[in-house]
């Protein structure tokens, strides 16, 4: 359908619906919805549409329906592989959820909180800390990304060996039908085995089946006790023996191990103000690991005789235990820096991947080998959630290139990393999603009959692809 076809039958429906300052069309009012964060994709919208209520969702949707408009779905508009931005058309909205952003309900007893889609996360995390509980999802864009996207993208992020990605975390979903029907699904039941668990569905879809509006989150007891310690190492090898002999003998409470090379330590301290080496020396990798107990004692006794046993062995080479929490803070600004630190230094080609937890250290290594011999000046920056196989595969630049000639060369690097993950029996997308990015390398590696399946129920809940067109499938 045209932009002026759409317009016509679309623009007076939508405005009675959300109300005249809530269907904006002038492109200048929310010029920042059209772009994601890298400024990969750029694209035009008929309106930007924010509807207040799961009922405005509702009619909106089947509006366009109708019309046969494509519907955009988008949250806070931090995901990296473009599933929140419309095409080049002009002939879709995007539906923003920022407004459906209500609390309603926290139940400690039953360890659960029902939030709507537009809740930031960091809103979410404050509303079970006031609980006396925690909800363990935690990314960098915690404080601009929102629930709705976390669970479209099946986000994961810095616990995810402790508490599982978001698709664990959640026991309900209310969602919107592409013909405007609502999925009343926000029980908060541990229990139901009443047929198909249909929020799974949803949850990592992208928002091409449905629009998540709210949802029964589950929360955890609230940890009375840290203890975060930053390790050299001398390989990514040798932090796996480290995760290994942690797990050994601290098990459950480990909550975050995150892998990080000697380059991208460099790049941290070089652009991200306050930020400094915590050891006395270079090493050539790094390993973040926190811990975390209910029980307000004993955690600093368990990290020190880790930390002890591993340096006897040979497997660290050396470790800071944070004394105080700005020492913490300090650990972490490093880690989830990273990505705001590449940029100051040139292109950046990316890659989130995951392989067996097994293979992770000699998958590095081989990928590592293959960027050099296609690009030798290339600098690889390696890093990620080493507890649950996640590595950031990130190829940054040579020193002194020219930025789009880099970036112009993204889908053969991308065809060499993706390679080597092929052969691990590895994943082209761990946290991220598909969006548009990786849209059609999802086509060619897919398993077929999957992917027809998929197609299968796409076809089944948004017979007139209204959904986000063009993303995933």
């Amino acid at each position: 359908m045209s932009a002026n076809h759409a317009e016509a039958g679309i623009l007076p429906a939508l405005r009675a619906i959300v109300g005249q300052a809530h269907a904006l069309t002038d492109a200048a009012s929310f010029a920042g919805a059209l772009q994601e964060p890298r400024g990969l994709y750029h694209g035009k919208a008929l309106a930007f549409v924010r509807p207040g209520s799961t009922q405005e969702v509702a009619a909106v949707l089947k509006a366009c329906d109708s019309a046969r408009v494509g519907v955009v779905p988008q949250g806070g508009n931090t995901g990296l592989v473009g599933g929140q931005t419309p095409d080049a058309s002009g002939a879709q909205i995007i539906l923003s959820l920022r407004r459906l952003n209500a609390i309603r309900e926290i139940d400690p007893l039953a360890n659960t909180m029902i939030l709507e889609a537009g809740v930031t996360l960091a809103q979410a995390q404050g509303a079970a800390e006031g609980a006396d509980r925690l909800f363990p999802l935690s990314l960098a864009s915690e404080g601009t990304c929102t629930i709705g996207g976390n669970l479209s993208t099946n986000a994961g992020g810095l616990a995810v060996i402790a508490y599982g990605n978001a698709r664990e975390l959640v026991a309900g979903l209310e969602v919107v039908l592409a013909d405007g029907r609502v999925l009343n699904g926000l029980g908060k039941l541990r229990k139901d085995n009443t047929g198909y668990d249909l929020k799974q569905l949803f949850i990592g879809a992208e928002g091409t089946l449905g629009i998540i509006t709210a949802a029964a989150l589950k929360l955890s007891p609230r940890p009375r006790s840290r203890a975060t310690a930053f390790a050299g190492l001398a390989s990514p090898a040798m932090a796996m023996r480290f995760l290994a002999l942690a797990r050994d003998q601290v098990g459950g409470a480990i909550v975050s191990f995150e892998l990080m090379p000697r380059i991208g330590l460099d790049f941290a301290v070089r652009h991200i103000a306050g930020a400094r080496d915590p050891l006395d020396r270079a090493y050539p990798w790094y390993a973040l690991i926190e811990l975390s107990s209910q029980l307000p004692q004993g955690l600093d006794a368990a990290i020190a005789a880790l930390l002890e046993g591993t340096l006897t062995q040979g497997v660290v080479e050396d470790a800071a235990v944070a004394a105080t929490l700005a020492q913490r803070a300090d650990f972490w600004r490093l880690r989830e820096g990273l990505s705001e630190a590449q940029r100051h230094e040139g292109g950046s080609i990316k890659h989130d991947v995951s392989v067996p937890l097994g293979a992770v250290a000699e998958f590095i290594e081989e990928a590592s080998a293959a960027v050099a011999a296609f690009m030798p000046l290339a600098r690889v920056v390696a890093f990620g959630h080493l507890g649950d196989g996640n590595v950031h595969f990130n190829v940054q630049q040579p020193v002194g290139a020219d930025r789009h000639e880099f970036l112009a060369r993204w889908e053969a690097m991308n065809e060499i990393v993706h390679g080597v993950v092929l052969r691990f029996g590895g994943s082209i997308s761990a946290e991220h999603g598909i969006g548009r990015l990786k849209r059609d390398l999802l086509a060619r590696t897919k398993d077929p009959a999957s992917l027809a399946l998929m197609r299968q129920i796409k076809a089944t809940l948004d017979p007139n692809g209204i959904l986000n067109p063009g993303k995933v499938l």
